[in-house]
């Protein structure tokens, strides 16, 4: 086995714990990944993603309507909306240049960490909110466009906004974004396969297998420990990405 591929095994396993300890975080470390460490090119990186994040978040909102952590008619009406704006997004990848594409990522990632790194919990609701359902599709458009065009799962908006809109507390939200970034990631994974011909599925098969593996190790510590013990050192590891992928990105634009 060589070094980069057991990197990227290892990678993915930690894309597994992170989505389901946090129900966020796949994509940021998925994309970097199959460009940098595996080779793929940026266009076929998000839709590889769409498939690794969309397998293992279903496999973990399995795992969480078992724990009773997953409220489905909720998560319904969010996707609603998110599935019709990941096909869309999809459609727009092939139209930026992979340059600007990894740098919208980088952007997008930065933005998150920063506002992660800031977030206060104690801001967050104490008691379940009614479902508010015109904010639950408002939200549901704008995370799944960003899911089809730069292959984000969106959970780090996805979870605040079941938070807030959605009327459910903080494991409830975790588990049902899982259900969310499943069905977002699986509309916007349609638009992209039929560009995908040059993927390797083996390999691809691999990953998703490491990821689901993670999942599992996620959804225990999500039950024996709270995920604010985690937030503010995964929001600094998102904005080193975001540096990161500026820094080896931006120049190719001018």
């Amino acid at each position: 086995m060589s070094l980069a591929l057991l990197a990227g095994l290892l990678s993915m396993t930690a894309v597994g714990i992170s989505l389901g300890f946090l129900g966020a975080g796949g994509s940021a470390i998925t994309v970097p990944v199959l460009v940098y460490i595996l080779g793929f090119e940026p266009r076929q990186a998000i839709g590889a993603s769409l498939a690794i994040v969309g397998a293992t978040s279903a496999w973990g909102a399995i795992l969480n309507f078992r724990n009773h952590t997953l409220i489905w008619r909720v998560g319904l009406v969010f996707s609603v909306t998110g599935i019709a704006g990941a096909w869309f997004g999809s459609r727009l990848t092939y139209l930026c240049q992979p340059a600007l594409l990894m740098v919208l990522f980088a952007a997008l990632l930065a933005i998150v960490g920063t506002l992660m790194y800031l977030r206060n919990p104690r801001a967050e609701p104490a008691e379940p909110r009614a479902l508010c359902l015109w904010k639950c599709a408002t939200a549901g458009v704008i995370v799944g466009l960003l899911t089809g065009f730069l292959g984000v799962g969106g959970g780090f908006l996805i979870v605040p906004a079941l938070l807030w809109f959605g009327g459910l507390p903080v494991k409830q939200s975790i588990g049902t974004s899982l259900m969310v970034i499943a069905l977002n990631s699986a509309a916007g994974l349609a638009g992209h396969l039929s560009r995908m011909e040059s993927i390797d599925y083996p390999l691809l098969f691999e990953l998703v297998l490491a990821a689901l593996g993670g999942m599992v190790v996620g959804s225990v510590l999500l039950r024996r420990t709270s995920p604010g013990n985690l937030r503010k050192a995964f929001a600094a590891f998102l904005i080193l990405i975001a540096l990161f992928l500026l820094a080896k990105n931006a120049p190719q634009l001018f």
